[in-house]
């Protein structure tokens, strides 16, 4: 296949990511067969679109970040409009028997049209900092609506993330976080009644443990009973017995812990450190400033996925429903995190070769 060409491809960075995908199809079958059949099908459709944004040429979707921005708002606006509901929030549009999560998919290209914006602009100045922010609000709003906390929040720590990295001085983040400070009790106001009850519990989880404290319980709890080698594949109570909700998609983590132990949680995140590496290598070794600009956004969002996620599963941080990239079930989640993948070895193309030469 002429047309396909792989050289662009960190293989060094596809391992890791191969191996959490087998983690995971393993995980979800031992949970459900029809869980599944449904998530290989994702990935065999997810690796397909992977391997087609390789090939893509960045300078033309570049031309394209501002209409891509507003489809972006209006997009998030008919899934309020016409969106499935489910447990009480409005995230998903079923479309041809499939449900997608368009603030899942929107998010690698966001970060494109953000890598686009911050690489040409010509100064520091206040102006610069606050239009990505200005631009963030009306999404941040969206996803309030929907509600949807968990991808709300990666996007505002993503941005941050890169603003600060970016060199803007810290005196603005400073005035940034005093005003939100000052702003926290409209914010505690718009949070839905199971938001609050959720950051109250987390901090005495004893109060509702039948309630809102149950998952986050039930997740260390499985965590913890796995021991060192795990109770086997298929073999956790937790899991198998369904104590522990959503053990296949928010708490994938937890379930292996538990069937798999502490062997199988440490294989885990020395897989993720392995791909953090190889995107420190992509980004030490980009060739210009928009392409180092997305490789570090690809990073910071897989890293505060991974974070937030871990931190969900062993206690230490309030469940706001994050996924673990490549592992959680999920056609959207899968999906952006191969688009992610796509769009990073298509914008480093040219310093491919020199990455793996001196690696």
């Amino acid at each position: 296949m002429k047309w396909l060409n792989l050289t662009s491809i960190d293989w060094l960075l596809l391992i890791p990511v191969a191996i959490l995908l087998v983690f995971s199809l393993a995980t979800l079958f031992s949970i459900d067969i029809a869980v599944f059949r449904s998530q290989l099908f994702f990935t065999f459709i997810s690796v397909a679109v992977f391997l087609a944004l390789t090939q893509l040429n960045p300078s033309v979707l570049k031309y394209y970040t501002l209409p891509i921005y507003i489809v972006s708002i209006v997009l998030l606006v008919v899934v309020l409009v016409i969106g499935l509901e489910t447990r009480g929030s409005v995230r998903w549009i079923e479309i041809l028997g499939f449900r997608i999560q368009f603030s899942e998919i929107l998010k690698p290209f966001l970060a494109f049209c953000l890598a686009s914006y911050l690489s040409n602009i010509r100064n520091s100045s206040f102006k610069s900092f606050f239009k990505p922010l200005g631009l963030l609000l009306p999404i941040i709003f969206l996803l309030f609506l929907q509600p949807d906390l968990g991808n709300a929040l990666i996007y505002v720590f993503a941005v941050l993330g890169i603003l600060v990295i970016y060199g803007f001085p810290f005196k603005w983040f400073f005035a940034g976080f005093v005003a939100w400070l000052c702003s926290f009790p409209f914010f505690w106001l718009i949070l839905h009644d199971y938001q609050k009850q959720r950051i109250l519990t987390f901090f005495n989880p004893d109060n509702d443990p039948l309630g809102t404290s149950y998952n986050a319980i039930q997740a260390v709890i499985a965590v913890g009973s796995g021991m060192l080698i795990g109770k086997g594949l298929g073999q956790g109570t937790q899991a198998q017995l369904r104590f522990l909700p959503e053990q296949h998609t928010d708490f994938i983590f937890a379930t292996i812990s538990e069937e798999l132990g502490f062997i199988g949680a440490i294989a885990i995140i020395i897989c993720f450190a392995a791909i953090f590496y190889r995107l420190y290598v992509i980004i030490k070794n980009s060739e210009d400033e928009f392409s180092r600009i997305f490789s570090i956004l690809v990073l910071l969002i897989i890293f505060i996925h991974f974070f937030v996620n871990i931190g969900m599963n062993i206690g230490i941080i309030p469940i706001v429903g994050v996924t673990l990239p490549f592992m959680s079930y999920g056609g959207s989640s899968l999906l952006s995190n191969f688009i992610l993948l796509g769009l990073l070895f298509a914008v480093n193309k040219r310093g491919r070769r020199e990455v793996l030469e001196i690696h």
